[in-house]
């Protein structure tokens, strides 16, 4: 029998398992996971079977009665479930704290949220860090190669695990923005809402060569060992760590990087006329780069940015992306930035066009901000403003309780 245990801000709901399935849930001080055995494995779209299989999810608020609150967060490549909590390992605040909580765009005190940690990641979902039940040892790249379909997927399983039919809303950016989008197509009529930010239908040419430097970074480094690294003790920070620094500056904007550090020396007052960190641009990159050791796995970033190339609506339905919304009935709200390069908002114009050949309901917001693709992770107040009246538009139009009668 399942098991449940009270999560930050509102208690799980009391769920059966599903018939033939054992199924556990343990609770910890950081998130509740919830196991799927080996006799229910989860089918990969390489075709390969995974079990057992392991989704680690925080919540916040409570569930109405009738189910019909629950709001999904998808987080980014680097995210976790840890969507608007203290962080356990960094001690930092929630990375979307700015727009999930209390009276917030997001608001707990009406909506039910759910953030679960993806598959292949690295803070208790399954992944290539987890034991390979068939080798007894941490799966390395024997780990099999995932797709965002199947990150979807697996959040299915949990989605159903919590006897939720429909879910209010499906939100998140970058990487998470496709994991919406395949909400969206795959889960048509399970979808009330949804919200992709900062994102696009497919990985262009450039993204994939980004990834591909992070990648043969990572593999570089003599500790990555051919992905081996677990047992030996070690890790591959060198390479991550440079592999975090390339991807950051793609998050950022050229603007904002002048703006924030143009040329300043970092804590000096003249060039040393060596390899230090002269400047403060370099010295912020190397900071980033060594904080993200501490709190991700290489091999983890290995098979996630390889699920992100991989990601291709419009090929998967035959070359024409409208294919892939026919028939969705969600109510479909795309955000997108002026200064990001990396998902440009051609790419979100791509998705309008498409949803608005198959008469569905979207709208589009294109919020002016110098700050680059990482603006829907910060203080935006337009932004703000728009996931606000969405929800609360559509929230009324299906009568969910306002805040002050939701507690």
């Amino acid at each position: 029998m399942a098991t449940f245990s009270a999560e930050p801000g509102g208690d799980s709901p009391s769920v059966k398992p599903t018939s033939g399935q054992r199924l556990f849930e343990v609770h910890s001080p950081s998130s509740s996971l919830i196991v799927f055995p080996e006799d229910a494995p989860l089918r990969l779209e390489s075709g390969q079977l995974l079990a057992p299989l392991s989704i680690a999810y925080q919540t916040y608020g409570t569930l109405n009665a009738d189910k019909s609150n629950a709001i999904l967060i998808c987080h980014a490549l680097t995210g976790d479930q840890h969507v608007a909590n203290v962080h356990p390992i960094t001690g930092k605040s929630g990375w979307w704290e700015t727009l999930v909580g209390p009276g917030k765009p997001v608001d707990t005190n009406r909506f039910f949220v759910i953030c679960p940690n993806i598959l292949g990641g690295c803070m208790g979902s399954t992944g290539p860090a987890s034991l390979n039940p068939k080798t007894g040892k941490p799966y390395g790249v024997d780990f099999p190669v995932i797709t965002i379909g199947d990150m979807v997927d697996a959040q299915v399983r949990l989605i159903d695990h919590l006897g939720i039919d429909v879910l209010f809303s499906v939100i998140g950016g970058s990487m998470g923005g496709m994991q919406v989008l395949e909400w969206v197509t795959r889960q048509k009529h399970r979808v009330a809402t949804a919200i992709p930010i900062a994102t696009a239908p497919w990985h262009s040419a450039q993204n994939i060569a980004f990834h591909e430097v992070g990648r043969q970074a990572v593999m570089a480094d003599p500790d990555w060992r051919s992905g081996n690294y677990y047992e030996a003790g070690v890790v591959p920070k060198n390479g991550l760590a440079v592999a975090r620094m390339a991807a950051h500056i793609t998050y950022l904007s050229e603007k904002a990087l002048q703006g924030k550090f143009g040329r300043n020396l970092q804590d000096r007052k003249a060039r040393s006329f060596s390899f230090d960190a002269d400047f403060k641009i370099e010295s912020y990159l190397r900071h980033q780069g060594s904080t993200f050791v501490d709190r991700f796995d290489a091999n983890s970033y290995l098979y996630i940015t390889r699920a992100m190339d991989y990601f291709d609506l419009e090929g998967a339905y035959g070359g024409k992306l409208a294919n892939a919304f026919a028939g969705t009935t969600a109510e479909i709200c795309v955000v997108s930035f002026t200064s990001d390069w990396l998902y440009p908002t051609r790419d979100s114009k791509a998705i309008v066009k498409a949803l608005n050949a198959v008469a569905a309901n979207v709208s589009f917001v294109e919020i002016e901000s110098d700050k680059g693709h990482d603006a829907f992770l910060l203080d935006e107040p337009e932004f703000h403003a728009t996931a606000r009246g969405f929800l609360s538009a559509a929230a009324a139009k299906r009568g969910l309780a306002q805040a002050s009668e939701a507690r």
